[in-house]
């Protein structure tokens, strides 16, 4: 138990609403104790058409939720006629968090996107405790590091360019810290408009020297 709470640890994920929309980042490195075992780790999962899902801790455990969610958001959207919004979404994957917490999925989540009620993000634990987050959040072993970064530079009103920006110098403050933080990095924009992945090329443009 002690290895795979070792396992747990390593990850940065960050998220930040702005003035129309979320930013959803993290880092890619996977680690199994001192071992890093991928270097291009899949940490974000669009669970809807304006859904994102950030994931820390176990792999397996991660993308079994992801799996789960994207099913329940297409059913709700068949069912309604209408999408899933963030707040559903968000008690939907509490709900199921807490009904395992006798034998619970290990892992920590970011929820974010946009609706009708605009943009949202939540964080989720492992035994389904739900916080909104109105600003920034961070998890993982490397939030210290982006809370840092992001308490320092955060503020209302940010433009989309503003806080991808903001969410990548977060995780490279990470990633300069953290052995359990590393590699590349996967940045995601959701607007009304849009659910976008960030090209290498982009962040390398936004990246700090």
């Amino acid at each position: 138990m002690a290895e795979q709470n070792e396992t747990m640890k390593g990850t940065t994920t960050v998220g930040i609403v702005f003035d129309s929309g979320v930013v959803l980042a993290s880092e890619r490195r996977a680690t199994m104790g001192f071992l890093i075992s991928n270097k291009t780790a899949k940490k974000i999962y669009q669970i809807g058409s304006r859904i994102g899902l950030t994931t820390a801790g176990g792999v397996g455990d991660a993308q079994q939720l992801a799996r789960l969610m994207t099913v329940e958001a297409n059913l709700y959207e068949i069912r309604r006629n209408k999408t899933m919004t963030i707040n559903a979404a968000s008690t939907l994957l509490s709900n199921i968090l807490h009904g395992n917490r006798y034998y619970p999925f290990y892992v920590q989540l970011l929820i974010g996107g946009v609706d009708e009620s605009g943009p949202m993000l939540y964080s989720v634990d492992a035994v389904g405790g739900s916080s909104r987050e109105d600003k920034i959040v961070a998890t993982g072993s490397g939030s210290p590091m982006a809370y840092g970064v992001l308490e320092d530079r955060f503020k209302s009103g940010m433009t989309e360019k503003e806080a991808s920006e903001l969410a990548i110098r977060a995780l490279r403050s990470a990633i300069k810290r953290d052995a359990g933080s590393g590699e590349s990095m996967a940045v995601v924009v959701i607007t009304k408009e849009a659910y976008r992945e960030l090209s290498e090329s982009e962040i390398i443009q936004m990246t700090p020297n």
